[in-house]
């Protein structure tokens, strides 16, 4: 109400001026000040409630475009019966299939080992050549090493050179005996793929062929730790080979990755199939987001009793057409039969609708119908005659920018702009009033006291006047 100070009486009157003035100017601000918050109430329920709506329709639009996805059903999985010694992808052009693969060996690659070198080695008094090879037809890298290079010196102007080469070296050091060697480490699997080293001068001392084994009866000679090798396979008991632990092309559009060797006579299976799980994942989430949109309508278009004394709970949106408008024309394309043989209802995928409107699935039947028709729920779902797309167009018009929840939404913020503005000119109103009848009550209560000492005056005037007989009191 008006900041009047309360309790200042006329001084002159006695009449309760401060009490009057507000009771006149709450009298004339109250009913405006509660129609504009019964506005207000109003206006801000219905607001919160078209966002809520909004947002649930948001979530059922993008759940029906994931659903509504050609790729989606395009997918192909290849799936492992055991992921820690195969892995497997497979491309949408892919074939269903089941196979059975047995891993004999994993592709390697080489490491070697130089003969044993004293602690005191060194290069030559002058620059000297390292060639290093990955393979006997590979020319290789010639790399110079500076004059009087000792062993770590030389490994790490082999690890600048060789950098881009996928070939690394390191120092094993022998603490009985102070003896040291260089190891080669390539990253390139395969046969043939084997490091090779050759040396001029004192360098020649480090060299070694990788395809020759670490001699059992001279701890200290050259040879391989490891052997380049291929993977050595088996599909469905026919044997392959591959130079990488990465295998392509021996099952058309799939590619699988080899991790151990398997036990013998007990092959892994891989299946090559349609995305079913991915598929079913995509409808669980549309009808959970239908469900929300459902729930959401529902309580927003409600009005729940509270106990036997209390106030009803009102939704906001009660009685909106565009509600009734929006789910009526929804439910109708998911009524509406279309698609292929096999798959022309929602029933027929088992999806029903309960007695609250929401969606419920029976699992088995929509396991069943993605095995034995995946393409004909394909075609019922997505292309611009789908169920998905069809539904879309129902509620694009609701939801889209411009559409009709925004145009709404702007009106009922633009009512909410007004009513501020109208509250703060009943204030304004209202202080003027305050300030008027104020400045009114007052002039007549010096008015009165005016009076009052005029009256004061003509008493004494009169008393004094010869002939006139006073009375004692």
């Amino acid at each position: 109400m008006a900041g009047v100070i309360d309790g200042i009486t006329g001084v002159n009157s006695g009449l309760p001026i401060t009490n009057m003035v507000t009771a006149i100017v709450n009298a004339e601000k109250a009913p405006k000040e509660a129609q504009l918050a019964r506005l207000e109430k109003s206006t801000t329920t219905k607001f919160s409630a078209l966002g809520e709506l909004k947002s649930a329709l948001s979530a059922f639009q993008t759940a029906m475009k994931d659903l509504n996805s050609a790729t989606l059903f395009e997918t192909r999985t290849a799936v492992s019966s055991n992921i820690s010694t195969l892995t497997a992808s497979a491309s949408k052009t892919a074939t269903s299939g089941t196979y059975k693969i047995e891993v004999q060996s994993l592709a390697t690659a080489s490491k070697v080992a130089t003969a044993a070198v004293a602690s005191g080695f060194s290069s030559g008094a002058s620059d000297e050549t390292l060639t290093v090879r990955l393979g006997a037809s590979d020319t290789g890298t010639a790399v110079t090493i500076a004059a009087g290079s000792d062993l770590a010196s030389t490994r790490d102007q082999l690890n600048a050179a060789l950098k881009d080469q996928g070939i690394s070296a390191t120092i094993v050091n022998n603490p009985l005996n102070g003896e040291s060697r260089l190891v080669f480490s390539a990253t390139e699997t395969g046969a043939g793929k084997d490091v090779i080293v050759a040396g001029t001068g004192n360098l020649s001392a480090l060299d070694v062929d990788g395809s020759i084994a670490l001699s059992a009866g001279n701890a200290s000679s050259a040879g391989y730790i490891v052997q380049a090798a291929n993977a050595e396979f088996t599909v469905d008991g026919l044997p392959l080979s591959s130079a990488t632990n990465k295998v392509s092309g021996a099952i058309a559009d799939v590619e699988f990755e080899l991790l151990a060797k398997t036990e013998v006579d007990k092959p892994i299976t891989l299946t090559v199939g349609q995305d079913s799980a991915g598929v079913k994942a995509s409808v669980k989430t549309f009808v959970d987001a239908y469900n929300k949109l459902i729930a959401t309508s529902n309580r927003l278009t409600s009005v729940t009793k509270v106990g036997e004394d209390g106030a009803p709970l009102v939704g906001g949106l009660v009685g909106d057409s565009t509600v009734r408008s929006l789910l009526s024309g929804v439910r109708n394309e998911l009524v509406n039969p279309s698609g292929q043989d096999g798959v022309r209802m929602l029933v027929d995928l088992g999806i029903t609708t309960q007695k609250d409107g929401t969606l419920k699935i029976d699992d088995t039947k929509l396991d069943s119908a993605l095995q034995d028709n995946f393409d004909a729920v394909g075609a019922f779902f997505t292309g611009d005659t789908g169920l998905m797309s069809r539904v879309d167009k129902r509620i694009d018009g609701f939801i889209q920018t411009g559409g009709i929840l925004e145009q709404r939404m702007k009106a009922l913020e633009s009512t909410r702009s007004d009513i501020k503005t109208q509250t703060e000119n009943l204030n304004r109103r209202v202080e003027q009033m305050q300030s008027r009848l104020l400045a009114q009550f007052n002039a007549m209560d010096a008015l009165v006291g005016q009076l009052k000492s005029t009256g004061d005056q003509l008493a004494q005037v009169f008393a004094n006047l010869p002939g006139v007989v006073r009375k004692d009191s």
